[in-house]
């Protein structure tokens, strides 16, 4: 079963963008989120197999609305949640 984030061969996606951005972060909260992704695998609280599966598992919509560092966020709370290191709910702001 294709995930949405496995576009290969599908259209109406427009153009890839490859301009070089010298910037690896937009806004310090970025950076946060991968320090906090990680220290998460350095600590081995989850593996990087599960961090890709629990962005490639979001809904369609929610997946094709976030930003790159969004999903990663996404991802984090999922994972927390899951293992049982958060209450579900505890970084949502919705």
């Amino acid at each position: 079963m294709a995930r949405i984030n496995d576009v290969g061969g599908m259209t109406g996606f427009g153009a890839i963008d490859t301009s070089d951005d010298a910037e690896p972060f937009h806004a310090d909260w970025e950076a946060r989120v991968f320090a906090l992704q990680r220290a998460l695998l350095v600590k081995e609280v989850f593996n990087l197999d599960e961090f890709r599966d629990a962005i490639e598992t979001m809904p369609p919509g929610e997946y094709l609305a976030a930003s790159y560092y969004e999903r990663w966020f996404h991802a984090i709370r999922t994972l927390l949640e899951r293992k049982g290191v958060i209450e579900e709910g505890a970084l949502r702001d919705d």
